[in-house]
């Protein structure tokens, strides 16, 4: 994997969850964890918006050509295809940025990425178990079982969506970093 590669994986999380913070700041007179939505931030005709959807798309980007160096860091089949599902996550990611809240899409491509990111995960964990890399196969089926139930358990209890999707949003960054440390200390350090 390139250098720079590495360095947008890193980058990804930190870019996405600075442009939420300061979504919230810009907002906070209004919204709230436990009755809104981290789309409402973003949504079409709020005054600075953008700060919100823009982040959203670089961050996918940035965690794209991440994950695309990735697929050569892998071992088998199942591995490449859990990327591959985790890369569906992450374009519906960017999908939310390009259809805020207010246009018909938003809907789907909000669950697109919950879904597809877990899912990828979940896969590629398992695809790493079958490597030899059982820890991480453990990590990554534990990490998605108990994000969906604290995620559907935070959906039911509060009237906003935010802190379901806030389990979320840890959890799938938890298992990115988690990669990124697992995969590369001590390892050969990244091409130019």
């Amino acid at each position: 994997m390139k250098k720079i590669q590495l360095l947008a994986g890193i980058l990804a999380p930190i870019v996405a969850l600075t442009g939420i913070g300061t979504a919230i700041l810009i907002n906070r007179s209004w919204w709230r964890l436990t009755d809104n939505a981290i789309s409402d931030l973003g949504r079409l005709g709020l005054p600075h918006n953008w700060v919100l959807n823009v982040s959203l798309i670089v961050s996918a980007v940035l965690a794209i050509y991440y994950v695309i160096g990735l697929i050569g860091e892998v071992e088998n089949t199942i591995e490449k295809l859990g990327i591959g599902v985790f890369i569906v996550g992450l374009t519906f990611l960017a999908l939310i940025g390009l259809f805020p809240e207010g246009t018909s899409p938003h809907y789907y491509v909000s669950w697109g990425f919950f879904i597809f990111a877990s899912l990828g995960f979940l896969i590629t964990g398992i695809g790493m178990g079958l490597s030899g890399e059982k820890g991480l196969a453990v990590f990554s089926m534990a990490l998605f079982a108990v994000g969906w139930a604290l995620a559907l358990w935070a959906k039911s209890h509060f009237s906003g969506i935010a802190p379901a999707e806030f389990v979320g949003v840890f959890g799938v960054i938890a298992w990115h970093y988690t990669i990124i440390w697992k995969k590369f200390r001590g390892a050969p350090r990244p091409r130019g």
